[in-house]
């Protein structure tokens, strides 16, 4: 809906330095373990948290969320905090096992062109996520549904903490198959050139092997 206001408070910071549309495009081609790598093996969010299907795939800068646990309101104020191409990255306070998100949040987050959500907790509806055309990442999938308070206190774009990883907004977020890693935006452009680097290094390997030689002598193990 166009003109209507964006979610406010004292809490919620709307305007964000974001790493470089150029940057996320070149990350695009990029795998999150190459780029865990190539930054000195950073990055990592917790393991846990994979696609909801396997063939999907998130790259964009980081809109933080720090939600009260089993309460989804602050994920509905961050679709309308968040541009277009934004990845919400959502902390539910350590309560996992709630339906957080679902069918008709991704319906809202695609219709504002959104890049995605990485949560580190579950979500539900999940036979249909997929087809939403929003890539979602979470930790498992779970019916328990979730409150709604308007006096429980939730951050959107502030510092938030990950098992030992802190993620700030704006910071790159990659995720696959394999995981979710979110590159500081201030790194980002060298983190990406560095990974372009290992993959072209990597893919030189793999014909060397496909030709015969080993592991062993490749890497002079």
């Amino acid at each position: 809906m166009s003109g209507a206001a964006i979610p406010n408070g004292s809490t919620i910071r709307p305007d964000i330095e974001r790493v470089s549309p150029d940057v996320v495009t070149a990350a695009r081609g990029l795998d999150a373990a190459t780029l865990h790598e190539a930054g000195g093996r950073i990055g990592v969010m917790p393991s846990a948290i994979k696609p909801v299907a396997a063939q999907l795939r998130v790259c964009g800068p980081a809109v933080t969320v720090h939600s009260p646990g089993g309460d989804n309101l602050w994920l509905h104020r961050a679709i309308y905090v968040a541009q277009p191409g934004d990845v919400l990255v959502v902390h539910v306070s350590g309560e996992y096992d709630f339906g957080y998100w679902g069918e008709i949040m991704s319906c809202a987050a695609h219709a504002r062109g959104l890049g995605g959500l990485v949560i580190d907790g579950c979500v539900r509806d999940g036979a249909v996520l997929a087809g939403v055309g929003l890539p979602v990442f979470a930790r498992g999938l779970c019916i328990r549904g979730t409150g709604k308070d308007h006096g429980a206190r939730g951050w959107i774009n502030h510092p938030t903490l990950f098992g030992n990883l802190t993620v700030n907004p704006g910071d790159l977020v990659v995720g696959d198959t394999d995981g979710v890693v979110a590159i500081p935006r201030e790194r980002a452009a060298e983190v990406v050139a560095a990974a372009q680097q290992r993959q072209a290094r990597e893919a030189a390997i793999l014909e060397r092997l496909r030709g015969g030689e080993r592991t062993l002598e490749v890497y002079n193990f």
